[in-house]
């Protein structure tokens, strides 16, 4: 089933390699109001879908709910933040189920559950590297974090109330939150720009990593503007989300994850057939 509309700019401008490699698929430049067609597009699928995509809402807010308790019960609870900051990095491995959704309600095909939840074997080794790419990126981020806290209060992290105490009744707090955030930015910005399409894309095309990561530089690259406010939904939907004890993430990934499969059809060149 063909898209109804193109959401291309007017001059239909197309991008097809980056520093001279092939991309994947051409790159489309899309307009600033695309992500709230995106979000719109997502919540039909959330509500086409319904018991499938609940389900596998339910199993990440479950699984979140379980790890943020575990670490805030033990004596790892100053960890809680920053392993919570890098949930952002292994999103988008997460919304794999639900891209997968929305390509089958595009072509009609059933909602079966366990379908669903293997659809990852058909292209295995390139999700598997996506991955651990993003896991990597995770490791490091936790690893950073820790030595920017104890560059800035010369102790590694001990315990809650020192934890607390040192962020917000010391004079270094407010750099080492300033500090942390930008880098952590930077990270985030690095896991959006190659993944954002990379891993809808490999959900459906048999076709190498490093061709599906070029494809998403680029796209991120033309679109840097309209990908900034994209990148600010998906942390505001997931923050409401672990904010709400987990429990909104039971809607917020299913419509992100929806949405994004929306936002990847729009950004590069594709054919639904």
């Amino acid at each position: 089933m063909a898209r109804s509309d193109t959401s291309r700019d007017p001059e239909g401008v197309r991008y097809t390699s980056i520093i001279g490699i092939d991309l994947e698929l051409p790159v489309n430049q899309v307009t600033v109001e695309q992500p709230w067609r995106w979000l719109m597009l997502g919540w039909q699928d959330f509500c086409r879908a319904g018991a499938a995509s609940l389900f596998f809402g339910v199993a990440i807010a479950l699984v979140s709910a379980l790890l943020i308790f575990g670490f805030w019960q033990s004596e790892l609870r100053p960890y809680a933040f920053p392993l919570a900051a890098g949930f952002f990095f292994v999103a988008p491995l997460l919304g794999v189920a639900f891209y997968e959704i929305s390509r089958r309600l595009e072509k009609g095909l059933p909602l079966n559950v366990v379908d669903i939840a293997l659809s990852w074997r058909t292209h295995a080794g390139q999700l598997f590297t996506m991955g651990l790419i993003m896991m990597f990126l995770h490791l490091a981020w936790e690893r950073i974090a820790m030595l920017i806290y104890a560059g800035f209060f010369n102790i590694e992290l001990a315990s809650w109330e020192h934890f607390v105490g040192a962020v917000l009744f010391s004079t270094a707090g407010i750099p080492f939150l300033l500090v942390g955030t930008a880098v952590g930015g930077v990270l985030a910005i690095v896991a959006f720009a190659i993944g954002v399409v990379s891993f809808p894309m490999l959900t459906e095309r048999d076709c190498g990593t490093f061709r599906a990561i070029t494809t998403s530089i680029c796209a991120t690259f033309v679109n840097w503007r309209v990908l900034i406010g994209w990148g600010a939904l998906i942390v505001l939907f997931t923050v409401a989300g672990i904010a709400t004890f987990c429990f909104g993430l039971i809607v917020t990934m299913p419509l992100i994850g929806h949405a994004s499969w929306h936002a990847y059809r729009d950004l590069v060149e594709t054919k639904n057939e």
